[in-house]
């Protein structure tokens, strides 16, 4: 029987995200537990749970190496994003891998999910509801390119 790393992905997660609140005031993990339950496969759910801990924590790549596999890394290391990187290249990286790109849409989709910008004043709430919009049609037209099932 293959191992599960979802109870390992939610322990780093926890760990690594301690003390972390969202935009809301919230704390960080909820957001990826949200994410990851919006989710059916189980690698995604893996990756749901890591998938900023390289941008947003202390978590290097070889951290990840030593407990995960290479699938779950190479998801995790798509969806993460580069210091100084153009974010069209950045989605282009993400829709050319299928885990990322399924745990990025749901990343997206609790992002701007209404009751989560409820919380915020209205300026912020027009805005991040314009940005999450135009990067999911952007990512979704990468993702149906011919060149992204490379």
């Amino acid at each position: 029987m293959m191992k599960s790393y979802l109870g390992e992905a939610f322990e780093l997660a926890f760990q690594a995200h301690a003390g972390q609140v969202d935009k809301a005031g919230q704390p960080y993990v909820l957001h990826l537990v949200r994410v990851a339950t919006a989710l059916s496969d189980r690698d995604e759910r893996v990756v749901a749970l890591l998938h900023d801990v390289l941008e947003d924590t202390e978590v290097s790549a070889e951290d990840l190496a030593l407990r995960f596999p290479p699938d779950i890394c190479a998801a995790v290391e798509a969806i993460t994003k580069r210091p100084h990187e153009a974010y069209e290249g950045y989605l282009a990286r993400v829709a050319a891998n299928p885990i990322s790109l399924a745990v990025k849409l749901a990343d997206m989709a609790d992002n701007a999910d209404p009751a989560r910008l409820a919380a915020l004043d209205p300026d912020d709430r027009a805005r991040l509801r314009e940005k999450y919009a135009t990067a999911r049609t952007l990512l979704i037209q990468l993702a149906e390119a011919p060149h992204a099932a490379s």
